[in-house]
């Protein structure tokens, strides 16, 4: 690989992590304020999609 390649591979990760970072600050909640009931069932709904993406994730590693 040459030097344009690793330069443009550090750029791509650095870009990558900071729109990650600026989506998930953008939509994390504000101090101090109260969570509706859609707010709440949102994330316990993401929190079980992750808990079984794990799970799949495992399984699958397993069977290798």
């Amino acid at each position: 690989m040459n030097m344009n390649g690793i330069i443009n591979m550090l750029i791509r990760m650095a870009s990558n992590r900071m729109l990650n970072w600026g989506i998930r600050r953008m939509n994390a909640p504000k101090p101090g304020e109260k969570q509706t009931p859609q707010q709440r069932s949102r994330e316990r709904a993401a929190r079980e999609a992750v808990k079984r993406a794990r799970q799949a994730a495992r399984i699958t590693r397993r069977l290798r």
